[in-house]
């Protein structure tokens, strides 16, 4: 959650400074910021999910802990093609 509220904060700041500015420039880093948003929350469903799955059926926490990682690397993608177009745009 922390992350999230780091990454709105900076688009804010992003945001007001090209507001007293008039918007010059690039707004790739908002762009980012809103694309690492997404990733950030699917990898806090995904670890939170299968934490509670391991809870629920101790026997299978070593299936369940590489179905996680597997989410995991899924999701965290989306956050790498974002930080990809930030440097293309």
């Amino acid at each position: 959650m922390d992350a999230v509220l780091a990454v709105v904060t900076a688009a804010a700041q992003v945001l007001a400074q090209a507001a007293g500015e008039g918007i010059t420039g690039n707004l790739n880093v908002v762009g980012y910021g809103l694309a690492a948003i997404g990733p950030g929350i699917g990898i806090g469903i995904v670890a939170g999910n299968t934490v509670q799955a391991m809870a629920r059926q101790p026997e299978v926490a070593g299936q369940l802990r590489t179905t996680m990682f597997l989410g995991i690397a899924f999701t965290e993608v989306l956050a790498l093609i974002g930080f990809v177009l930030f440097f293309i745009g």
